[in-house]
């Protein structure tokens, strides 16, 4: 009884907190003028914002391609609210982000799994609680594969996103294959400098057409923006795509891991399942059967009204009551 008591009280104050957030968050009013601090792991400077107590628990959110940690803007206050600490890191070739040195900018999904742990590592964190979407919510999923005893909880928005990258897929549908058009055209050298010419005009595109009932300003946009003018933008984004269809090579040190995560092993960690139902990659299954079989401790799996694929951004006070709920 003491928990669930605890957990209606931090129920209420997150819905105070939310109801206020969110009304700032509509008025233009975001984390955008967080300061942004740096941590060094022994691959990246990682740049990153931090929010609320540095003893409370934390709660690491993993944006994904082509966002930034802008799409938590209206998730972090409420979680600030309710007592927790809350870290937004930008993915390696986004942000403030650096490679230390000459190695290769490569952008497969071991790394950047790699990449959140070395991040935990390097500010002590033993433990917590993660939620991501798109290539964060890949690499949160294999983050709880490798490391489950680090990893407390997960929300994964958009369900299990591991990767078989030792094999080329078979072609899919007409359409889901056309849903994939980027994909294609960045495993071209004509793709490759298409993004560097016009990687603003092309993540336009895609941020109207994954998630097509959203409506955002060029403020909005102008926000994350500068996020994609990183240096090393490009070439991780070429190597994701190409790597994910066995076009090019990935590191040596993750050759093992990645034959392990051909397998598409299940997540044995607590999970919520978050996926759109306003997605541009069509709708989501209704049948949860094939979430189920990837998520061995499935909380819960909502179809959520109202969200495209940048689901933090659209329906921040879902992926707040999800987290809530885990940690409760």
């Amino acid at each position: 009884m003491p928990s669930r008591r605890r957990f209606i009280l931090k129920s209420a104050r997150l819905t105070l907190a939310a109801a206020i957030f969110g009304h700032r968050v509509a008025l233009g009013q975001t984390n955008s003028s967080a300061a942004i601090k740096m941590i060094q792991t022994d691959v990246l400077d990682i740049g990153y914002e931090e929010h609320g107590p540095t003893d409370g628990f934390p709660i690491i959110l993993l944006h994904g391609f082509p966002y930034d940690v802008r799409s938590f803007d209206g998730v972090s206050g409420p979680l600030v609210a309710a007592g927790y600490r809350v870290l937004l890191p930008y993915l390696r070739g986004y942000g403030p982000t650096r490679f230390r040195d000459a190695t290769p900018r490569m952008g497969e999904q071991a790394a950047i799994a790699q990449d959140l742990i070395d991040f935990a590592d390097a500010l002590n964190i033993e433990k917590f609680v993660v939620a991501g979407f798109d290539w964060g919510n890949r690499a949160a999923c294999i983050a709880s594969i490798l490391h489950p005893e680090r990893i407390r909880a997960q929300v994964a928005m958009g369900g299990y996103s591991v990767q078989d990258t030792t094999t080329p897929g078979r072609p899919a549908s007409a359409v889901l294959e056309s849903r994939l058009w980027y994909q294609w055209y960045f495993n071209t050298d004509r793709g490759e400098a298409g993004l560097e010419a016009n990687r603003h005009d092309i993540i336009r595109l895609l941020w109207d057409t994954w998630s097509p009932g959203w409506t955002y300003s060029d403020e909005d946009y102008n926000r994350s923006a500068p996020s994609f003018d990183n240096p090393d933008f490009v070439d991780v984004v070429i190597h994701s795509y190409r790597h994910r269809h066995a076009n090019v090579l990935g590191e040596q040190r993750f050759l093992e891991i990645e034959k392990r995560l051909a397998a598409r092993p299940p997540i044995t960690v607590p999970a919520i399942v978050l996926r759109a139902n306003e997605s541009g990659f069509g709708p989501p299954a209704q049948n949860p059967t094939g979430d189920r079989a990837k998520f061995l401790n499935l909380v819960d799996r909502i179809l959520v009204d109202g969200a495209g694929h940048d689901l933090p951004a659209h329906r921040p006070d879902v992926v707040v009551d999800a987290l809530l709920r885990l940690l409760g």
